[in-house]
């Protein structure tokens, strides 16, 4: 009910459409009764007495109560869709910020199709228990009220009869709730799986094929696809026996009404308009219970869904804004990681590392993979923030200084390209929206893309597939160096930028990149230790710790973990030449 309560607040900026839905729904339901009212005038004064004046009124009111009542039905259908939609689109968005504002953390722990599946299909089960259920539910009761009135009204004695059956279905309609509930939470957690399971293999294809792996992916996808036709086979089947099941109550009820009622009628205590006018109230009043019933159901998918959504959005970032933070002016003097450690879910990456970059210094990170090169730039943005110890610009703490004016100060080039299924004006502009044409085109050219993007069917203006598939490594690259060029960010993070790209791609993107990094504080983190011969200190890391400090000569001289990493790499790059020669 905590839940269910939750997303009826969602509804509060709709209060008007929704009192004018309400109206709608209690008219609806008044006129429903009317129409069991009507029975006993027709039976009895057209029917027995031949009372012709009634003839022509009965049928008058019955057109105009089905004209009024239609008319209500649909305006209250459209008013409380549209607050459905809305509650939902509100919801969705909210939730898409909020998993926007996690960290990097965040990230790891939940799969990119778990969280598509949230934002999509638990979403859309909310959407049925606001718009529907909650529709249902008024409609339905409003309905109830009034036509058990008419019963009451009609004849109290056959009245309490017939309600004695009701107190019996609250029991199994709870029950059927919880099954239903849990059921629901199964399928989506299914859910989740099959659409993780879809990212993965239709991103990675290219290995699926290449592993000749297309019989095993089909046969993951078959088991959980299964898997979820038999949890939505077991909704169905909930659903299905729920409803039988009221209706064997009800017929319960209606048999006793018939013998009891009929009686009556033989031995002249009733009327036969009075009993079947009872009797029509009735029988219409199962409808709207039923209807109720699997409203219930419903509204259990739908509380099954929310729990879910309510988990993120109730989710505190990992990364926020402290209270009273300040803007960060331009770097002047140096970035500062004083005494920093850092771990993954307890688990030592950095130990206490203690590092001065000046303004204007370029910086290389270097090491065997694990030792942290990457996790150390990626606390400076703050990705993910230190365990202890602080990381200064100009003397002032990141953490004290807001999110947006230190991440506008940092502009990142990753050998992961990320770019988006758009055109190549937007990618190249995507974190600088507001910049002219003549800027973009100056970004371009300095970035060695100007002259490719030029020769595409429609220039700039060519959409470049999901992550830029139709390009080359080296020109994706290359709009990915444009991005950060004309982002103009004083501090540089340059993630193996070029290990992935043959040669020549390397020459063009490693000469986009040197124009990049001038005037710019710039943190290297390099495989090919060729590309980083010309940083000002090269910083070596080994599991965690700072051991290595340097130029490329001094630590060639010194003949420490650079040197061997070095050997390592001249002997890899022989094989490699000898293979080639083969």
């Amino acid at each position: 009910m905590d839940i269910f309560k939750r997303l009826l607040k969602l509804t509060r900026p709709h209060i008007p459409r929704f009192a004018l839905a309400m109206v709608c729904m209690l008219i609806v339901g008044a006129l429903t009764s009317a129409l069991a009212f009507l029975v006993k005038p027709a039976l009895d004064d057209i029917f027995l007495k031949k009372n012709a004046e009634m003839l022509k009124w009965i049928p008058l009111a019955v057109i105009l109560i089905y004209i009024v009542k239609g008319s209500c039905s649909y305006f209250q259908t459209i008013l409380m869709n549209f607050i459905g939609q809305r509650i939902v689109a509100d919801l969705r968005y909210r939730l898409y910020e909020q998993i926007q504002k996690q960290s990097l953390n965040f990230f790891a722990k939940h799969h990119t199709g778990e969280l598509m599946s949230r934002i999509t299909n638990d979403v859309t089960s909310i959407q049925h228990a606001v718009a529907e259920a909650v529709t249902s539910i008024l409609k339905d009761s409003f309905t109830l009220l009034s036509l058990v009135f008419v019963i009451f009204y009609r004849d109290w004695q056959l009245a309490t009869i017939a309600m004695f059956v009701f107190p019996l279905t609250i029991y199994p309609v709870a029950k059927f709730g919880e099954k239903m509930r849990k059921n629901a939470t199964k399928t989506q957690v299914t859910m989740a799986g099959l659409t993780t399971l879809l990212q993965e293999t239709i991103s990675g294809t290219r290995i699926v094929k290449a592993f000749c792996m297309e019989a095993y992916e089909n046969m993951r996808f078959a088991k959980e696809n299964e898997k979820l036709m038999r949890l939505a086979l077991k909704s169905v089947s909930i659903n299905a026996i729920s409803s039988p099941f009221m209706e064997f109550l009800g017929g319960i009820g209606i048999a006793a009404i018939i013998f009891y009622g009929g009686y009556q009628v033989i031995h002249g205590t009733s009327t036969p308009g009075t009993f079947f006018s009872f009797l029509t109230a009735l029988i219409m009043l199962y409808e709207p219970v039923k209807r109720l019933t699997n409203v219930n159901n419903t509204v259990q998918k739908g509380i099954a869904g929310a729990e879910r959504v309510y988990r993120i959005l109730d989710l505190v970032p990992e990364i926020l804004d402290r209270e009273n933070a300040v803007d960060l002016p331009r770097i002047a003097e140096e970035i500062e990681i004083r005494n920093v450690s850092f771990a993954y879910n307890e688990t030592p990456v950095l130990r206490n590392i203690s590092l001065t970059i000046r303004a204007g210094e370029v910086v290389a990170f270097v090491g065997m993979s694990g030792g942290g090169k990457t996790t150390l730039v990626n606390l400076i943005p703050r990705f993910y923030d230190v365990s202890t110890g602080q990381i200064l610009i100009d003397g002032q703490d990141i953490r004290d200084v807001s999110l947006l004016s230190l991440r506008r100060q940092i502009g990142i080039v990753t050998q992961q390209t990320i770019l988006f299924n758009d055109t190549v004006r937007n990618n190249i502009s995507y974190g600088s929206r507001e910049s002219s044409d003549e800027e973009l085109f100056e970004a371009a050219k300095a970035a060695n893309a100007h002259e490719f993007i030029k020769n595409l069917p429609e220039g700039y203006d060519t959409v470049i597939g999901e992550q830029g598939t139709k390009l080359s490594g080296g020109e994706r690259q290359r709009i990915s160096i444009a991005r950060a060029l004309l982002k103009n960010a004083p501090i540089l993070i340059l993630d193996e930028a070029t290990s992935s790209l043959d040669t020549e791609a390397e020459m063009e993107v490693q000469e986009a990149l040197e124009r990049l990094m001038k005037g710019r504080t710039t943190l290297v983190i390099a495989h090919r230790l060729s590309t980083i011969r010309n940083a000002d200190r090269i910083v070596v890391l080994v599991k965690g710790e700072i051991v290595e400090e340097g130029s490329h000569e001094a630590l060639l001289a010194r003949q420490g973990e650079y040197y061997k990493l070095h050997q390592l790499q001249f002997k890899e790059n022989k094989v490699g030449e000898g293979i080639g020669l083969k």
